[in-house]
């Protein structure tokens, strides 16, 4: 093979920079970004073609390009230059035709996941001074704007972010599905373990939001009531959610009991067969996790119950404890029956919250150093937000719009029979 037909690559302890199979990824990034807005443009030229000013000429017309400006991206900075768009109508008919694009915002400065890398980085355990180091790999030598001063301003714009969001509007909404969870983390705190109280929703057509996210003494019965106080009084959410998922802490369900006394309760099976599966002992756990999911994993209501008591039958006599602590929720374990079966593999556990957080957590337990709790619960948001926008929609969400009409539902289908409807 030929010299020139070699890449040679940087040896070990080089700059990234020096990288060229990373410069013709930055080249290549380069173009497709470049040719993606002006296909934008031409798309939005073409959406406007018809329209004519006073003169007889197309209206909406291109108007050269703003400056050239960098990208800060996983791969390093881009560069990359934005078409204009000139309305020449003046505002006729209304008002002035405006041209923004949704692959370049306008103040976009460096890619989603660049942002998203800075609370990682903070709650990983690098401080604010040592930013431009731990970014450098990934952005290059020069990469502006991640001074120490930045990174604290950008901390104050995200905790200015969680309080805006806190006193967001939600009178015009309706969520008919609610998770909740108490999420525990041992970041860089300056005192003890801090317990996050995390409510995610399902809205009328079936797409998860979060809902709240604040700092709560442990889960105690005051901290949640507070939480759902605060969206009910404050955000206007006033129409109780259907029904609500979530382990067996007290605290949450006393506090549903007095500000939603209409929401129905579901334990999460996933922390019961946890907690059931820990009275016994592992030689008998594998075969015990197999009875518990077969319990939940019936068709029906009355298999369901059948299997639930052949649990009891068959462990209850050497294994009193775990017949109690299955048998004491047996209602709420089985109240995802009567809701669409569709929704079942949605409502029998708290994992949108579980699989959110999991990885929140981990990174949180390997900290170092000091943070308050306030930071702490603003990186937190940050990310939760990150990850919100990957949520699964909810399986046959056209279901929900049966249930907020009052229909109901008997092992998973719609009762039709206005007699059973009445009895359901």
């Amino acid at each position: 093979m030929e010299d020139d037909t070699v890449v040679r690559l940087p040896r070990t302890g080089g700059s990234v920079e020096d990288d060229p199979l990373l410069e013709v990824l930055r080249s290549g990034a380069r173009r497709m970004l470049q040719q993606a807005i002006e296909a934008e443009v031409e798309g939005f030229l073409s959406a406007h073609a018809e329209l004519e000013d006073g003169r007889g000429r197309r209206r909406v017309v291109r108007n050269g390009h703003a400056p050239e400006r960098e990208i800060q991206t996983g791969i390093g900075p881009i560069e990359v230059r934005r078409p204009k768009v000139r309305d020449r109508g003046d505002g006729e008919g209304g008002e002035r035709i405006r041209f923004t694009s949704k692959v370049l915002p306008p103040f976009l400065r460096r890619t989603r996941n660049v942002e998203e890398l800075l609370p990682w980085l903070y709650l990983k355990g690098v401080s604010t001074g040592q930013f431009e180091e731990a970014l450098t790999a990934l952005l290059g030598p020069d990469a502006p704007g991640l001074s120490a001063s930045t990174v604290r301003r950008l901390v104050a714009t995200w905790q200015q972010e969680y309080e805006r969001w806190q006193r967001r509007d939600l009178s015009n909404r309706r969520y008919v599905y609610v998770w909740a969870d108490g999420v525990y983390f041992t970041p860089r705190l300056d005192h003890d373990r801090q317990c996050i109280l995390v409510l995610i929703g399902a809205d009328e057509d079936g797409r998860k939001e979060l809902l709240a996210i604040e700092d709560g003494y442990r889960e105690s019965t005051q901290s949640w009531r507070e939480v759902l106080l605060r969206l009910r009084d404050e955000n206007g959410l006033a129409t109780a959610p259907e029904i609500a998922v979530g382990d067996g802490a007290l605290g949450f369900w006393k506090a549903l009991h007095q500000v939603w006394p209409t929401t129905r309760q579901q334990r999460c099976w996933v922390h019961k067969t946890a907690n059931v599966l820990n009275t016994l002992p592992k030689s008998v756990q594998g075969k015990a996790k197999k009875d518990l999911h077969a319990i939940y994993e019936a068709e029906n209501r009355a298999d369901a119950e059948a299997a639930l008591d052949r649990f009891v039958d068959k462990y209850g006599a050497k294994y009193d404890k775990a017949a109690t602590c299955l048998t004491k929720d047996r209602t709420v374990l089985l109240a995802f029956y009567d809701f669409p079966a569709e929704h079942w593999k949605h409502l029998r556990s708290g994992n949108p919250i579980e699989s959110t957080f999991a990885t929140v957590r981990l990174r949180t337990d390997k900290t170092k150093g000091c943070l308050s709790r306030e930071t702490a619960l603003a990186m937190v948001f940050k990310l939760a937000r990150s990850a919100e926008t990957s949520w699964r929609r909810l399986n046959g969400a056209t279901r929900l719009g049966q249930l907020i009409a009052g229909v109901r539902f008997r092992d998973g289908e719609a009762v039709t029979n206005p007699e059973e409807q009445a009895a359901a």
